[in-house]
């Protein structure tokens, strides 16, 4: 009998087929065999779990070069994997300096190469300084463009007006790459932002307020707009609410090539959680109320959403610290409880799957090798224990800094163990494996 790098056995299987028990061989860093009766030279006991593609990130900060302290691709990467990631798309900004031409784009992705456990695709920025490198970009495989609406709270990122938008998708649709936005009215933010600061009201209240759903709505209504005009493929990043979705709907049923990305953090936190929690649980678009929380899980059942990421943004903690709400940095720190966060917030391994790593890879052009367990694809690769609940505990994580909206919170679900292509990337007995990300494009 032919004998595998690696053989998983037993496990449920989550395949858009459906779900059954099987032995997944693994040869050369690619799925080569499902059923039963195969050898490995390594073999894993999965019995009793599921088996699910590892999930594709495609919303995550890890801040290096420039600000490893903040993260960095060596711990940023571990978390992700033990939350169930295989490969991740990391944002342009809050890295130092931003990746807003090669140079930098080279600068990021050597950074990567020498710390990251996972596969890696990297955003380049769209900015009004940066149009005439957007295609330099391009050449070096960025995934696509990433613009903000509102202010980044980066002096180095800045906002795109409607003007430098237009420009930007202009340049993205003739490239053929995506461009990903974060919808938040400036005007109506920062009008709201100043009045409450103006007037000494500065709490986690007052914070909320100043960013209110018919701002996300407004931007999200002109960016699909633009994207209309120019024949560019939008995704609307960490959509907060209901209405968001509708506008997106409306959108597409105009033609428009848009698609909706959501987050965790606003299907298992609400604001009652922000002003208990205070600023570990401060984000943009912030989380919303209970009523919404709900109707959100309901929408993304319904596939009102086409993907889910995380949007890990960390910080050390002496940002997270004052007493002025609108000062203390804004980012959810989440990578770790990813997929056990979704299964949290009631979605069946089926919809997570889907959310998480197949609509990803039809999404940004990797389907060819990413996002199902399946012959000839990557040997990505996510093991889940329910047998368990999983208790979060600031000990336990494996991100640079402990801290955590979701510390002291149980999960119906625990991630056992990721493989990256085959090799081990996390497992909950042993830790950080061998395994060593490399950078992925999109197919031609």
């Amino acid at each position: 009998m032919e004998k595998f790098d690696l053989v998983i056995r037993g496990a449920a299987v989550c395949r858009p087929e459906g779900t059954e028990i099987l032995d997944v061989g693994v040869d050369g860093g690619l799925i080569v065999a499902l059923g039963e009766a195969m050898s490995g030279r390594t073999e894993h006991d999965a019995a009793g779990c599921m088996l699910l593609p590892g999930a594709i990130d495609a919303h995550v900060h890890y801040n290096e070069p420039g600000r490893t302290d903040w993260e960095g691709w060596a711990t940023g990467s571990l978390g992700s994997a033990a939350g169930g990631a295989t490969c991740v798309f990391e944002m342009p900004l809050n890295a130092h300096p931003p990746t807003l031409d090669g140079e930098s784009f080279r600068l990021k992705r050597a950074a990567a190469e020498a710390s990251s456990v996972l596969d890696f695709a990297l955003w380049g920025g769209l900015t009004p300084v940066n149009l005439a490198t957007m295609e330099e970009l391009a050449d070096c495989g960025v995934i696509g463009f990433k613009a903000f609406m509102s202010n980044s709270g980066m002096d180095d990122f800045r906002r795109s007006d409607g003007s430098t938008l237009r420009e930007g998708m202009k340049l993205a649709a003739r490239l053929g790459l995506p461009v990903a936005v974060h919808a938040e009215d400036e005007a109506t933010t920062a009008a709201l932002a100043s009045a409450a600061c103006g007037e000494g009201r500065v709490s986690v209240r007052d914070y909320l307020d100043s960013r209110p759903p018919g701002a996300e709505v407004a931007a999200i209504r002109e960016a699909c707009e633009i994207a209309g005009e120019t024949g560019c493929r939008l995704h609307i990043v960490h959509v907060s609410c209901g209405e968001g979705l509708i506008e997106v709907a409306a959108a597409q049923n105009r033609g428009v090539d848009v698609s909706a990305e959501t987050c965790p953090h606003y299907l298992l936190l609400t604001e009652s959680d922000v002003e208990r929690l205070g600023a570990v649980a401060k984000c943009a678009p912030p989380v919303r109320p209970e009523e919404t929380r709900v109707d959100m899980i309901r929408r993304v059942r319904r596939g009102e959403v086409l993907t889910i990421g995380t949007d890990h943004s960390p910080c050390p903690p002496a940002m997270k610290e004052g007493q002025d709400f609108f000062q203390v940095w804004g980012g959810i720190m989440g990578a770790q409880q990813f997929l056990p966060g979704l299964r949290g917030a009631g979605l069946e391994w089926e919809e997570i799957a889907r959310l998480t790593a197949v609509n990803v890879a039809q999404r940004f052009g990797l389907a060819e090798r990413k996002g199902r367990i399946a012959p000839g694809f990557d040997a990505d690769l996510l093991l889940l224990d329910e047998r368990a609940p999983w208790l979060c505990r600031g000990e336990d994580l494996v991100t640079r800094h402990r801290i955590s909206p979701y510390a002291g919170r149980s999960f119906p679900a625990a991630v056992a163990a990721t493989w990256v292509r085959g090799g081990l990337a996390w497992s909950k007995d042993g830790g950080r494996g061998t395994a060593r990300g490399r950078l992925v494009t999109r197919s031609s």
